[in-house]
């Protein structure tokens, strides 16, 4: 039964693979995804396949040096209407995107990608469409006051399991998907696998 390794610094991935009662171990991926991101949009790549393309590159990263487990590596991408968004590198940042967001439909791609054997062996890109309540600029403040700088880690400013799930009026998709991990499949993967049992 090969290792799982979780090719990311996540918590919230980390919790979910731990709740689930799933043996991994974490190792973190470097990989420049500003630069990477960069290039897949100048090619015009949707966004999709942007978050399926870093998450391969992270499971690659880490798992062409250890080809006898699996490696898992995960990304997200936020999609307004053919907009990217990525993480807020400011609290001013924070705010301008989520008054973009506010009053309207974003749809959050969740990607997953396992290597093995030095090569991708699964995959899968959760999708939930989420539509955000009208946020007053004020509302916006007091949210960023109790939870900057910790929701500058989620893409989108929001962290759906905590205060963030007000922001929304309607989703609809995986939850696993929307915190970072489509889990469910995952767990069906490991189980083909061997790697859990049920």
């Amino acid at each position: 039964m090969p290792d799982l390794i979780l090719a990311s610094g996540s918590a919230i991935r980390a919790a979910l693979l731990g709740r689930a009662q799933v043996p991994f171990r974490v190792r973190t991926a470097p990989v420049d995804e500003d630069a990477i991101k960069a290039s897949l949009l100048a090619e015009g790549t949707r966004p999709r396949d942007i978050a399926d393309a870093l998450a391969e590159a992270k499971a690659q990263r880490v798992g062409v040096k250890e080809p006898a487990a699996l490696t898992l590596g995960c990304d997200q991408i936020l999609d307004l209407d053919g907009t990217v968004f990525s993480k807020p590198e400011s609290r001013e940042q924070a705010a301008d995107q989520l008054s973009r967001l506010s009053g309207k439909t974003h749809r959050l791609h969740s990607a997953a990608v396992i290597f093995y054997d030095a090569q991708p062996v699964w995959r899968f890109v959760g999708e939930a469409r989420m539509t955000m309540r009208p946020l007053s600029p004020a509302y916006i403040s007091d949210y960023l006051d109790r939870g900057w700088p910790e929701l500058g880690t989620s893409v989108g400013v929001y962290r759906i399991e905590e205060e963030g799930s007000r922001l929304f009026s309607r989703i609809d998709g995986d939850y696993f998907s929307i915190l970072g991990l489509p889990l469910l499949p995952l767990l069906t993967f490991l189980q083909d696998r061997e790697v859990i049992r049920t």
